[in-house]
């Protein structure tokens, strides 16, 4: 499902921002003198203050929501976060895995969906990226829905960037750390996800998850984007959906060094900034 520029839909989102640490050092955080790679500055703003901001300017954007194991946290990007008079976002507990968190985080948040879940490390999401995908996967008639960008349209912005690819038929694409909840049925899809979410760096292996049917197709290069949505909705009896958005930077987070160049990279640029 291709993505465009949306209007804002009725029902306003309560967003999630996964900030938690992933067990072990974080080299990022560490080199930046920080407790949480969240903090890691990025332009001079720690990345999880960037993030609430493009949050609260959405109009898609009810509340926010932050998981991360100290609220204290919230703390260092309050300046950013509470910008234009909004209120410093409400700290829920972490859980062992994202899958994990996620589920904690919905059980904290006001009942009825929709839900938007979105990560810490994504240091270039504006209001207008986060307005496109709401307006999609509220119109989309699914129970939750992915956004990803295709490896077309990430290469040709910058050639140079590693990023993980799922390679179907009809493209190659790379998810965007963008999510939507948008009927309670979909908690169990995401119970589902904590199942094989080891295995996201690793496309074949979650193929493999999902059933050898699905292997064999990836592995020959007959599924598609849409097959993969429609078998996972069969298998787990939840309806979902992956819409691709035509922006390289949705794709982009900060998850190694190189990232963190480049994300410097773009935001000076935003910024008129010599490079």
């Amino acid at each position: 499902m291709t993505g465009s520029a949306q209007t804002a839909p009725e029902g306003r989102f309560t967003a999630l921002v996964l900030a938690g640490q992933r067990p072990g050092p974080d080299a990022l955080a560490e080199a930046a003198g920080v407790s949480h790679r969240c903090l890691v500055p990025t332009g001079g703003v720690p990345m999880l203050g960037r993030v609430v901001d493009a949050l609260n300017a959405s109009p898609c954007v009810d509340k926010v929501f932050v998981s991360v194991e100290t609220p204290a946290v919230l703390d260092a990007i309050a300046a950013h976060a509470t910008r234009n008079g909004h209120p410093l976002p409400k700290a829920v507990a972490t859980a062992e895995t994202p899958s994990q968190s996620v589920l904690k985080g919905l059980e904290a948040m006001p009942p009825s969906p929709p839900y938007l879940i979105t990560t810490a490390d994504h240091a270039l999401l504006t209001p207008a990226l986060i307005d496109s995908f709401c307006g999609l996967a509220a119109g989309s008639g699914k129970q939750v829905v992915t956004a990803v960008a295709s490896a077309s349209t990430i290469q040709a912005a910058y050639p140079d960037s590693k990023r993980t690819y799922l390679r179907l038929r009809g493209g190659s694409y790379s998810g965007c750390n963008l999510y939507a909840v948008l009927d309670p049925a979909g908690r169990r899809l995401i119970d589902f996800w904590g199942r094989i979410e080891q295995e996201r760096k690793r496309p074949w292996r979650m193929a493999w998850a999902l059933g050898p049917l699905m292997l064999g197709r990836y592995l020959l290069g007959w599924l598609s984007l849409d097959d993969a949505a429609e078998h996972l909705s069969k298998l787990t009896g939840v309806s979902c959906a992956a819409v691709v958005l035509p922006v390289a930077e949705a794709a982009i987070d900060v998850d190694k060094t190189a990232d963190l160049t480049l994300v410097e990279h773009i935001l000076r640029q935003r910024a008129g900034v010599g490079v």
